[in-house]
Order: C-alpha cells, then sequence, then structure tokens
C-alpha cells in the first residue's frame, strides 16, 4: 500500500486495511528466520551424517590397513622363525651336535618370541562394554547387530569362563598369531602324513607288518584305556582335594588318554636315520608312529561319538560303546578305502595318458590329487589323516611307477620340503603358544599324574605285546629294541593338533596345555638322549639299510658256509609278514600289470577268456623290455626275484646300477640250477662289487659248503 491509497480509502477502510499488512511486515522477519534456520538445521543435519558416515568409512578403511598391516606381521614372524631355526640346523649339523634335534630348536624359537610378544607389546584395542542375552538358551555361531540403524555380524570365538571376562585378550597381535585349528588340520597336516606314507622304507616296513599292526592298533588302545583310567583317578583325587573347579568326566578322560597316545618320535627317528641305526627297530618305530596317528584320532572320535542314552549322557552304556566301536571300524575301513581308491584312480591317469610327457602338469596332478584326499575324506565325514596315509602308500607302490624321471625328483622333493616347513611351523607354533594361548589351565597334580599315566601307558603297551610277537617271530625283537621303543614314545604335532582342536571347557583346556608340557619334556629331554641311549643299549649303528639283519641283535655275522653254522642257517628263513605274503602274488600279477607300466603281462596270467581284457590293461612296456621294469626307488617292497628264487630259505638282494634288482637261485644238493634271472644276479654282484664294498654292504647267505658268492667265484 502507498501513502496515498489511505487518503483515497478513507479513514475506515484505510483503518481496516492498514493491519493487514502493517502485521504481516513484523512477523515476517520472524517467519523468515524460522524458515532459514530450518533450511539452515536441515542442511547441518545432513551435512553432519555425511560427515559421520565419511569419518566411519575412514576409521573402517584404517582398521583394515591395520589387521592386514597385523596380518603380514604375524606372518613373518613365523617365517623368520623357519628361517633362524634352518640356519640354527646347518649350525648344528656342521658341528655335528645331535642333543638337540631341528623341532626342539625351532620350539625354543619360539617361546622366545611368544615372551617378546607377550610382555613386549601392548593392548591395541579394548572392548567397549558386555552385552546380556538373557533370553537366549545357547551361544550362536554368528550374530546381526542393530546398531543405529546399522547391522553388524560377530561370529563365535569361544566360551569365557565369568572368572576371566575382565582379562580377555586385548592385544591385537596375540590375537593374529592365534591360529584356527583347522588351519593344522587342512593345511599343515596333510603334507606330513602324506610324505609319511610316500617315503615309507617298504620292504623292512613290510617285513614286520604283523608286529608294527600289533604296537599300531592293539597297543594304542591299550595305552588310550590305561591312560584314561589313571587320569580318572587323578581326577578324582582333584576334587577330593578341591584343584577342581568344572567339570571333568570319565569320557575326558578317555578321550585325554586317546590323543596323547598318538607317539611322534620325530627326533629320534632323524637321529636314527643319521647314524644309520638297525633297520627293523626304525622301522618298528617309524611303522608304529605312522600308523599310532591315524588310530589316535579314529579313536578320539569315537570317544566323543560315545552318547548313552539316557539322562546321565557320561555313565557306561553297552549298547552306546559297541556303537563307538562301529563307528571307530566304520571311518577307519572308509578312510582307508578312499585313500586307497584315489591313490589308484591317480596310477590309472598316469598310466593310460601322455602325461609323461609333461612332467610339470603331471606333478600337478598328482600333487592335487594328494591333497584332495585329505578333503575329500573329511568332507565326507571320514577321517583325512587316515585316508592321505594310505594315499601315500598306495602313491608310492603304484603312481610312482607311472611317473616321469623329473616328475620322480620333483614330488619326493616337494612333499619332503612340505613335510619340513609343515613340521617345524607347527613346532615353532607350540611354543608362541605357550604364551600367546589365552585359555590355559595350570594343574601341577593333573600334569604329574599324566606324565606318571604316560610311562605306564607306554610299558603296558610296549612290553606285554613284544613278548607275545616273539613267540611267533623269527628274528625276535630283543630287550635292548624293547628298552628303546620304550624310551622312544615321544609326543608332537599330532597329539597338539588333536588337542587344540576343541578348547571349549574347561577339561579340553586343561588338557591341552597339559599336552604342550608333555611335548615340550618329550621333545627335549628324550629326544636330547637319544644318542646316549643306543650307546648304553648296544644298539647297532652304521647299518647299511639294504642290508638284511643278522640272526641276533648283539651282533654283526657273516656266514662263511661251513660247519654246523651254516648247516643251522640254511634251515632259517628270512623274516617277512605272513600278511604280506598272502597278498603278494595277487598283488604282482594282477594288480600291478593293471595299475603301473611293470609286473608280467596280463595275458599271461588272466584266464583265456579275458583276452581282450588283458590286451586293453596290459601296457605296451611290458612287451617291449625282456624283463620286467624295476622300480629305481631302492626302498620299493620285494620284485618278482625274491619270490621265484632263493638260497635254500633265504633271500638273496643285489642293488644294481639301474635300479633295485633283486635275483636268486634255488640250490639242490649244493647244485645251482641255472636261469636268466640268475644271470642277472651274477652280472650285478659282479659289475657293482665295488659299488658295494665301497658301502660297507655285508651280505648273509646261509649257504653250503660247496656254494660261493657269484662276485668270489662263478661256479
Amino acid at each position: 500500500m502507498e501513502p496515498g491509497d489511505a487518503a483515497r480509502l478513507g479513514p475506515g477502510r484505510a483503518a481496516r486495511a492498514l493491519p493487514t499488512r502493517l502485521l504481516l511486515m513484523p512477523l515476517l522477519p520472524l517467519l523468515l528466520g524460522r524458515g532459514l534456520r530450518g533450511a539452515a538445521a536441515a542442511s547441518s543435519s545432513g551435512a553432519a551424517a555425511e560427515d559421520s558416515s565419511a569419518m566411519e568409512e575412514l576409521a573402517t578403511e584404517k582398521e583394515a590397513e591395520e589387521s592386514h598391516r597385523q596380518d603380514s606381521v604375524s606372518l613373518l614372524t613365523f617365517i623368520l622363525l623357519l628361517t633362524l631355526t634352518i640356519l640354527t640346523i646347518w649350525l648344528f649339523k656342521h658341528r655335528r651336535v645331535r642333543f638337540l634335534h631341528e623341532t626342539g630348536l625351532a620350539m625354543i624359537y619360539g617361546l622366545i618370541v611368544g615372551v617378546i610378544l607377550r610382555y613386549g607389546t601392548t593392548a591395541t584395542s579394548g572392548h567397549d562394554k558386555s552385552l546380556s542375552c538373557t533370553q537366549e538358551d545357547r551361544a550362536f555361531s554368528t550374530l546381526l547387530v542393530n546398531v543405529s540403524g546399522k547391522f553388524f555380524e560377530y561370529t563365535l570365538k569361544g566360551e569365557i569362563s565369568p572368572g576371566k571376562v575382565n582379562s580377555v585378550e586385548q592385544n591385537d597381535m596375540l590375537r593374529k598369531v592365534t591360529f584356527d585349528p583347522e588351519v593344522f588340520f587342512n593345511i599343515l597336516l596333510p603334507p606330513i602324513i602324506f610324505h609319511a606314507g610316500y617315503s615309507l622304507k617298504k620292504r623292512h616296513f613290510f617285513r614286520n607288518l604283523g608286529s608294527i599292526l600289533a604296537y599300531a592298533f592293539l597297543g594304542t588302545a591299550v595305552s588310550c584305556f590305561i591312560i584314561g583310567n589313571l587320569m580318572y583317578g587323578v581326577v578324582k583325587l582333584m576334587k577330593i582335594v578341591g584343584q577342581l573347579s568344572d567339570k571333568f568326566y570319565y569320557t575326558d578322560c578317555l578321550f585325554f588318554g586317546a590323543i596323547i597316545s598318538a607317539t611322534d618320535p620325530v627326533t629320534v627317528l632323524a637321529i636314527f636315520n643319521e647314524l644309520h641305526a638297525d633297520v627293523d627297530l626304525y622301522a618298528l618305530l617309524f611303522g608304529e608312529s605312522v600308523l599310532n596317528d591315524a588310530v589316535a584320532i579314529v579313536l578320539s572320535s569315537s570317544i566323543v561319538a560315545y552318547q548313552p542314552a539316557g539322562l546321565n549322557t557320561h555313565a557306561f552304556d553297552a549298547a552306546a560303546f559297541f556303537k563307538s566301536v562301529g563307528i571307530f571300524l566304520g571311518i577307519f575301513s572308509g578312510s582307508f578305502t578312499m585313500g586307497a581308491v584315489t591313490g589308484v584312480v591317480t596310477a590309472l591317469v598316469t598310466k593310460f595318458t601322455k602325461l609323461h610327457c609333461f612332467p610339470l602338469l603331471e606333478t600337478a596332478l598328482f600333487f592335487l590329487m594328494s591333497w584332495s584326499t585329505f578333503l575329500l575324506a573329511e568332507a565326507c565325514g571320514f577321517t583325512g589323516v587316515v585316508a592321505v596315509l594310505f594315499c601315500g602308500i598306495t602313491q608310492a607302490h603304484y603312481t610312482y611307477n607311472n611317473l616321469s624321471v623329473e616328475s620322480r625328483s620333483r614330488t619326493k622333493q616337494l612333499f619332503e620340503v612340505l613335510h619340513f616347513l609343515a613340521e617345524n611351523f607347527i613346532f615353532s607354533y607350540m611354543g608362541l603358544a605357550l604364551f600367546t594361548f589365552q585359555k590355559h589351565v595350570f594343574s601341577p597334580v593333573f600334569i604329574i599324574g599324566a606324565f606318571v599315566a604316560i610311562f605306564l601307558g607306554r610299558a603296558a603297551h610296549i612290553y606285554p605285546l613284544s613278548f607275545f610277537l616273539n613267540l611267533g617271530r623269527r628274528h625276535k625283537i630283543g630287550w635292548n629294541f624293547q628298552h628303546m621303543m620304550m624310551f622312544s614314545g615321544l609326543r608332537g604335532a599330532m597329539a597338539f593338533a588333536l588337542a587344540i582342536r576343541d578348547t571349549a571347557s574347561y577339561a579340553r583346556q586343561m588338557m591341552f596345555t597339559t599336552t604342550l608340557l608333555i611335548v615340550f619334556f618329550t621333545v627335549w629331554i628324550i629326544g636330547g638322549g637319544t644318542t646316549p641311549m643306543l650307546s648304553w643299549l648296544n644298539i647297532r649303528v652304521g647299518v647299511d639299510p639294504d642290508q638284511d639283519p643278522p640272526p641276533n641283535n648283539d651282533s654283526f655275522q657273516v656266514l662263511q658256509g661251513d660247519g654246523s653254522d651254516s648247516a643251522r642257517g640254511n634251515r632259517t628263513k628270512q623274516e617277512s609278514a605272513w600278511l604280506f605274503r598272502l597278498w603278494y602274488s595277487f598283488d604282482h600279477n594282477y594288480l600291478k600289470p593293471i595299475l603301473t607300466h611293470s609286473g608280467p603281462p596280463l595275458t599271461t596270467t588272466l584266464p583265456a577268456w579275458c583276452g581282450l581284457l588283458a590286451q586293453c590293461l596290459t601296457s605296451p612296456q611290458v612287451y617291449e623290455n625282456q624283463e620286467p621294469l624295476r622300480e629305481e626307488d631302492s626302498d620299493f617292497i620285494l620284485t618278482e626275484g625274491d619270490l621265484t628264487l632263493t638260497f635254500g630259505d633265504s633271500t638273496v638282494t643285489a642293488n644294481g646300477s639301474s635300479g633295485s634288482h633283486t635275483a636268486s637261485m634255488s640250490l639242490e644238493g649244493g647244485r645251482r640250477m641255472k636261469s636268466s634271472s640268475e644271470e642277472v644276479l651274477e652280472r650285478d654282484l659282479g659289475m657293482g662289487d665295488q659299488k658295494v664294498s665301497s658301502r660297507g654292504t655285508r651280505l648273509v647267505f646261509p649257504l653250503e659248503d660247496s656254494v660261493r658268492l657269484p662276485a668270489q667265484s662263478p661256479e
């Protein structure tokens, strides 16, 4: 309204018109102010939200970067530990130091790094608060938490006892070096177990197969139940004196007996190999430890599966007991079958393809098929340790013969390196875990009781079984061997891996801590005393691994073929497990020709009506060679000559320049029946005489007076 408009409207109309606009004018600043403030508030709120979101993203990126850095540092720590261990091992070998094995050295370095990480680093994170979920009656593996409209995922790490809520680890670095137990089972254990089967000293292993099976199966079961029952008495004593703060059942004691019965005499065997100790003693210890690991893991799984009916799930129930026995047999047989089938499939693939023309592809396929055996068995509910062990034995027996020369060397070296690194990694982690693991339960009574129970369990395992085995053995297990086997019951990687796999309950945490201390003691003390014990027990060293054992354990005897000694030796028979002799003929005549390029042609062993199938399955290389192909692996079981040609009742083995050649002869009244295999023997002994002499090999021939060695005289 202009000033002149009021005069034209008149006094009344002007008075009525003025308030409408004049009264609004004082309100304009107020209305405009509110509008501006509202817009400004909305604008500032949006900006604040954007700034907050940007800050959260920045913090998340920094946290991820810090986590990546800590992961790199933790892995670098273990790599440096292994590097330092390797350099120290070289120094020890250079100085010929045998009182400490490489595994014990790795544990010492792990202990040192564990102390530094525990007491030399500060806390880098914290817990804000504890959330209570009183309405839930169980723990969830994954939680989605709504925080101001944003959902965050949390995973279950494990149960924490009420007394340790405020002492939960605040150091991110210590958390990083604490590995998931599945890492040990899926990544570190497969190469260790496979290498044990792939590098098995098969000739001596199968010669003592019956004794090895008895020690591994029956002995492990005896040791498990003796240790379990003794530890149950220790637990009852702890409850009486008030040192047991939580539940500890009889099945827990049996589980501890199973996992601690897994022997791993890696230190003793390494010294045996270096000193060339008695091959039969080496075979007994190595064979027992290999199969013993498989039995222990299946036995522990069967004990966990023991679930009696009724309210008391820890009482004895006959039905549940026999169900556990059935589970044990089912898991072991299924795992064995799966490992053997995988090895057979690999052998067929390498035989009927031209992979040997591409050694890199051949080695890669061999590696993947072998490793997948472990994962396949675990995925099917079986035990990967058993499967990969027998896969290794099958691969060495069949697939190895089909590989090219390059692939043979590559596969052996590859798994040897992986075995070395994985084993030393585990022992380094053992030393580290003593200070970085957060769920230790130290109980002096339980620890002392465990040492006593292990000693008694090992004694009940070795001495009674050796007594009964000697009743049927021609080459007896002497007292010095028995004492050495008793002394060599070290615990190692398998016991540790089984103990760390489940540390949720109070009982399992106490078992893990005790197992760790037992491994430390056996590796350091018993492993370090191996060399003095060999000397004290008068066990022979410097033995050629291809040499047959003497008639007794006390000395070398070279029979000259004169007097009553040779006549008595003529009636002796080389030790060989009867179980092995039962299936070897079938394996030699049928399985080897089907799965490999060696053995007799199937056209000569299969019935005539199978002629077409025999021609399809027989390798062309069999027809191209005048004699069956021989394995270049000198540790192979036996070859054709071991069955067909003998000196009386004894078998003679000779190593030729082309590989492991075996030949023999049949004697009738001191006369030798000539054969093509005999000529091979004479040629090999004649050509390799200097080589055998340089290696210090002495052959034991229980022959008649008129028979002399071909190397000495042709006739």
